[in-house]
């Protein structure tokens, strides 16, 4: 991934997804090089189905959308979420996460994802968060390593519906305390 370290910890917060935010959707998944462990671009009707699922009440399998927002200005530069999945015959949370070439190699992805886990231990409902990056998308994985999720193994999944994806299977126990022992706090 490209991105520069910045001398001091950048500022990272989480928003609901709102309206406006379809530009920064075709910017994250539709674009060859943000897509590249995804299956590619998607289509602009594809994007604007996806946004209106985003979209507060939209309908995302029981979960949330946000923007990820960084600095005084909350510029928003990435997305993250869960929904409900089934998998392996129960019911989990599945979370993700998307973050715009320039903002990558900074650590946002990860504060993100841990305010967003943050939220969903406060949901409860289930006892699993999974991940699934492709086993090839190395920054997705350090993701799940920083989050303190356990690499459980490799898996194919469909993703995108119609294309097999060869993935990591990253799992976390919400009721288990934060390995650090120091919860993420927002704003």
């Amino acid at each position: 991934m490209t991105g520069s370290r910045p001398d001091r910890a950048i500022d990272v917060d989480i928003r609901p997804w709102a309206t406006g935010d379809l530009p920064l959707l075709t910017r994250l998944l539709g674009d060859p090089a943000m897509t590249e462990h995804l299956g590619g671009p998607e289509t602009p009707e594809k994007l604007a189905e996806r946004h209106e699922r985003y979209l507060p009440g939209g309908g995302r399998g029981g979960g949330e959308q946000f923007a990820i927002v960084v600095g005084a200005d909350r510029d928003a530069v990435g997305w993250t979420g869960y929904w409900e999945s089934e998998w392996r015959a129960r019911r989990v949370w599945e979370i993700g996460w998307s973050v715009l070439v320039e903002q990558q190699g900074r650590g946002v992805a990860a504060q993100a994802a841990a305010l967003l886990i943050a939220r969903l231990r406060s949901v409860g409902r289930h006892r699993y968060l999974y991940a699934f990056p492709s086993a090839d998308n190395a920054a997705s994985n350090a993701v799940c390593r920083k989050l303190g999720m356990t690499l459980v193994g490799e898996v194919e999944i469909e993703y995108p519906p119609g294309r097999v994806m060869h993935s990591n299977e990253w799992r976390l126990d919400a009721r288990e305390p934060w390995p650090t022992g120091d919860k993420p706090s927002s704003r």
